[in-house]
């Protein structure tokens, strides 16, 4: 007898019709002889709504009170859900984050899961249940309900299927697997069978919508045996995993971000310890910054630029101006107006040139790149906002991908 873990995202239950579908999809599983667990996201645009009430009420509510009403969001879904499957017949029961045993730290909004307690699970698995749990969510030391962030469902799915030594966690969507882009995008862009631990990191990090890259991370600590399918076509989806066959392929996929600003600080004191200063204040408030770039030292002055989300912008510049006096600068600039555009894939690392061919197809397309980053598996540059779907259209082409 398995056990797999079956996630669901909010596309997935959004109307009546998906939720019997997803129920569908649960029993089928049980009736072949497995144990079930499922985690289920909140309905459709359930969190959008529930974060518009809340700016009705108080725009500048505690992040603990956004955790008490998004956290409902997946309650209702989970409660749904059990209806569906008890009208079909079978035993199944849901369970809250907290019911289910998922202990988080107390970074209210964007909690890391510290721990699960399975005992209660495992109790309801010996009943004979389904056991569906709220995703998103756990618990934290002052016993408060947290949330794990956007895309935290992957997370809960990924750390529960670790946690129980699922044989299985499936990870359903509303696309048939893992892409070389976004096929809205690109119509062409084809399923991979199978995409390395590393790469879908790369990619999760770099704006594809397909799982939480928190998730992929756990996945590839813990080796959970992890898929990607389509809960409408069920199809055969794409195995994530630690090794894979590259088959040639230099480039796995092609990314776009525009979640994305641009600070610059400009005339920085060109002494030790300035840009050390100022990603340590960025560091202790949990604002990520990725593309950097630092001029050389002119007259005793440099300029350094770098990129954080746009929705840590206002905490960025507030943060900095504050500490104009320890940073040491004369001018501070900012840009909402730029979108990330990157390819990854594990094959670049042995092979010349996968850049240059990156910035000719950019440069066919007559698109300015404004920030250049790499890594062994990675290329990514800044341009400006309004050309990424353009650009993503030209990289994908030039390398073959469709």
């Amino acid at each position: 007898m398995s056990l797999i873990v079956q996630k669901f995202g909010g596309s997935s239950v959004a109307n009546a019709e998906r939720v019997f579908n997803v129920a569908d999809i649960v029993t089928s599983t049980y009736k072949e002889g497995n144990n079930v667990i499922v985690v289920v996201s909140a309905q459709g645009d359930t969190t959008d709504d529930l974060i518009d009430k809340a700016k009705e009420i108080n725009p500048n509510a505690s992040k603990r009170e956004m955790d008490m009403l998004l956290s409902s969001g997946e309650q209702i879904s989970v409660a749904l859900l059990a209806m569906a499957i008890e009208k079909l017949g079978y035993p199944v029961v849901s369970l809250t984050g907290w019911q289910a045993g998922v202990l988080t730290d107390s970074n209210y909004s964007s909690s890391r899961i510290r721990k699960v307690n399975t005992e209660r699970i495992q109790l309801e698995l010996d009943k004979k249940n389904i056991v569906i749990v709220a995703g998103f969510q756990g618990i934290n030391r002052y016993d408060d309900i947290t949330t794990l962030g956007r895309g935290g469902s992957d997370t809960s799915a990924v750390a529960l299927a670790a946690a129980c030594h699922a044989d299985l966690c499936e990870i359903y969507t509303d696309v048939d697997g893992v892409f070389t882009t976004d096929p809205r995008i690109v119509p062409e862009a084809q399923k991979l069978d199978e995409i390395s631990f590393d790469e879908m990191l790369e990619l999760a990090s770099l704006g594809a919508n397909v799982l939480h890259n928190r998730s992929v991370e756990m996945a590839k600590k813990y080796n959970v045996n992890l898929c990607v399918r389509s809960s409408l076509t069920r199809a055969p989806g794409t195995a994530v995993k630690e090794a894979v066959k590259v088959e040639g392929m230099l480039v796995r996929g092609v990314t776009k971000d525009n979640d994305v600003a641009r600070v610059s600080l400009c005339g920085v004191e060109d002494t030790p310890g300035k840009a050390f200063r100022v990603f340590q204040m960025l560091a202790k408030k949990n604002i990520n910054v990725d593309l950097i770039i630092q001029s050389i030292g002119r007259d005793n002055k440099k300029d350094i630029s770098f990129t954080v989300q746009q929705t840590r912008i206002e905490e960025t510049l507030e943060l900095i101006k504050a500490n104009q006096d320890v940073i040491g600068y004369d001018d501070l600039s900012y840009t909402t107006e730029v979108s990330k555009v990157s390819i990854v894939g594990a094959g670049m690392v042995t092979n010349a040139g996968v850049a240059a061919k990156m910035f000719e197809a950019l440069y066919d397309a007559q698109i300015n790149i404004n920030m250049i980053a790499t890594s062994e598996i990675k290329v990514s540059v800044l341009i400006d906002q309004g050309y990424e779907e353009k650009a993503v259209k030209a990289i994908h082409k030039k390398f073959e991908l469709g």
